[in-house]
């Protein structure tokens, strides 16, 4: 990262933070979508069964993966402002609250999972396939979110290019590891959407231990001596990191969490609406990839920015990376409408799933626009360590406003599933709205105290 004075150096900069994120949450993504691909084409029993799983573990996955994403404008910040000797206790810190976080989960999985999954009205075999998805998961929970903390330093030094390596190196073994324990093949057991579980849950521990490798081997990491000495445990400091990093993590699961909850209020209709609904939402997300890379390159540039107090900078990143994301959105949406069916026929071949997917790939097209707003500034604001404001826009407009309409319109009126779906529309959007006025007022304040001083 350096000092940038025109508007064309920043663009280079930030396209060049930008398109390695990219890649790597792409090819991370690609990880889920093709445990829903593969999943599907081993029957719907298999991709109802990844669905209900999904839904219940990853709300809890982005909530708490979102806590540890603090570490990003910490140390942007620390960088910016050239105090460089603090990160790598900042980032050890983080590391032992991450394992921490990890060992917790898998306690409460191991207590509720099934409560959880008996009180919905699910198919007995889905039920199972739910269940034995989210065990096997559970063994890569650990190293999953200590590779969230390397990875958020990693990329906060403005090095994106080298997750987005370790990401591409992973991504072949999950789609081998699916296909060897999906469908059973050279000799391996076939376990369905089992398999997806077991191959994800390896390739979190192999996307750890390199990236732990790079940090500790590798130039400009090497320069921090990350691993040269290990801190004590320090209460003050997981504080910061959770008083910064809680309101993120919450903001995140309540975005999450409603996509989430409407696929288990889905459960009240058959398995066909149930899996072209998982199959939309699917690839909504996939898409939506592409405003959270925006959203992630945005906290490093502002609050890199932030950190050496050139707050004009800052402001013109903001609108320069917001602009980027409409553009993509529309350029998505325009492609989304035109080859909706080709896009439904990657997840099924079954007829009446692939009919009702294209229905629900028409309502993600406003996601596609609200997201292009909402996701950006909510980078842009982690970047000023403002997580506070968002994370009750994120509450009021998912929980107070989409989720209660969405519900409203498919349990009253004759829209059914669909009802949930414009909910979930209508959350967005007004989440779009209140985190826009909240990023004007933020800049206006800061850019009045850089002129005062």
């Amino acid at each position: 990262m350096y000092q940038t004075h025109t508007l064309q150096e920043k663009l280079r900069q930030f396209l060049s933070v930008l398109l390695p994120i990219l890649v790597s949450q792409l090819a991370l993504f690609s990880m889920t979508f093709f445990d829903t691909i593969m999943s599907g084409h081993a029957g719907p029993v298999d991709l109802a069964g990844v669905a209900i799983g999904s839904s219940i573990w990853v709300p809890i996955q982005s909530g708490l993966t979102g806590i540890l994403l603090a570490v990003t404008p910490m140390v942007a910040q620390l960088v910016g402002a050239m105090r460089k000797d603090q990160v790598p206790f900042t980032v050890i810190q983080a590391l032992y609250l991450s394992v921490v976080i990890g060992v917790a989960v898998i306690l409460c999985g191991a207590l509720v999972l099934e409560p959880i999954l008996n009180s919905m009205s699910l198919e007995t075999d889905v039920r199972e396939i739910a269940r034995r998805y989210l065990i096997a998961l559970s063994f890569g929970i650990v190293p999953m979110f200590v590779y969230t903390v390397l990875r958020c330093f990693i990329d906060a030094l403005g090095m994106t290019r080298v997750t987005m390596i370790i990401t591409l190196i992973s991504l072949p073994i999950n789609v081998a590891l699916n296909y060897l324990l999906i469908f059973g093949k050279f000799g391996f057991p076939r376990l369905g959407g089992v398999g997806a579980g077991v191959a994800s849950a390896i390739t979190y521990w192999c996307i750890t231990l390199i990236s732990l490798y790079v940090v500790h081997r590798v130039q400009p990491f090497t320069e921090y001596r990350m691993f040269s000495r290990m801190f004590r445990v320090s209460l003050p400091a997981w504080k910061e990191l959770l008083r910064l990093g809680v309101p993120i993590g919450f903001s995140i699961f309540f975005e999450v969490s409603i996509f989430a909850a409407v696929t288990l209020l889905m459960s009240q209709f058959n398995t066909v609406t149930i899996a072209a609904h998982q199959a939309a939402m699917n690839f909504a997300s996939f898409i939506y990839m592409v405003p959270l890379s925006i959203s992630m390159s945005l906290t490093i540039v502002v609050g890199f920015e932030v950190g050496a107090k050139r707050f004009r900078d800052a402001r013109q990143y903001s609108f320069l990376g917001i602009g980027i994301a409409l553009m993509m959105a529309s350029l998505f949406a325009v492609g989304l409408f035109l080859f909706s069916q080709q896009v439904a026929g990657f997840y099924t071949t079954d007829p009446d799933v692939l009919q009702l997917t294209q229905h629900f790939l028409m309502y993600s097209i406003l996601f596609l626009l609200s997201d292009a707003v909402a996701a950006p500034i909510q980078g842009i604001l982690r970047g000023y360590k403002d997580v506070t404001v968002p994370f009750v826009a994120a509450l009021v407009s998912y929980w107070v406003i989409g989720l209660p309409l969405g519900y409203l319109l498919a349990n009253y009126t004759s829209l059914a599933a669909f009802g949930y779906w414009i909910g979930l529309i209508a959350g967005l959007a007004a989440g779009a709205v209140f985190l826009f006025g909240r990023l004007l007022l933020m800049q206006r304040r800061t850019v009045k105290a850089d002129a005062a001083a």
